[in-house]
């Protein structure tokens, strides 16, 4: 059976954090900073089931182009005039891989994004992965991947070395 996603529940939040805590060993989040995002905006938020097991999670929430959101930190409340969905984390476990899941959960945010007027995705890319993103759609916002202003810029390197800010234009539908 392919991997396929479903909303994500305030019950999935501890399985989360052990998937991210293998995926993302030197970039974990504090448990209560996933369920802050789950929580915010649910519509966002998917789990990644395959053969009745979670084999991945991801993370989304309306936001400002250009403004990072600081790694494992409080967002506090979602911007009253958003212009993207920021796509925070996106992990999959190795079996759950090779099967279109990434794909499939950036044009479920693409739905998302025009339903609600929104033109754009935003995420920052870790360990590499531009590439893959790049294949979604998503650009980086500059040729290195920084953004403008010194606190966009210091909230990335929040991300880790390499980390690069990247945005997809999807046009409001």
């Amino acid at each position: 059976m392919s991997p396929h996603w479903e909303p994500l529940e305030s019950s999935d939040l501890d399985r989360v954090d052990a998937i991210q805590r293998v995926i993302h060993a030197g970039l974990p989040e504090r448990r209560e900073l996933l369920a802050e995002k789950r929580d915010l905006f649910p519509e966002g938020c998917r789990r990644l089931m395959r053969h009745g097991g979670m084999v991945g999670y991801a993370l989304a929430h309306p936001w400002r182009l250009e403004d990072v959101p600081v790694l494992n930190a409080q967002l506090g409340a979602l911007p009253p005039y958003p212009d993207c969905l920021h796509m925070h984390d996106v992990a999959i476990l190795p079996e759950g891989r090779g099967a279109g899941a990434a794909g499939d959960y950036v044009r479920h945010l693409v739905g998302l994004a025009r339903k609600t007027g929104i033109g754009a995705l935003a995420c920052v890319s870790v360990y590499g992965t531009s590439s893959l993103w790049a294949r979604h759609g998503f650009r980086p916002l500059s040729p290195d991947g920084a953004v403008g202003d010194a606190r966009a810029s210091s909230a990335l390197a929040s991300y880790g070395e390499g980390a690069v800010y990247m945005v997809a234009e999807i046009g409001r539908g």
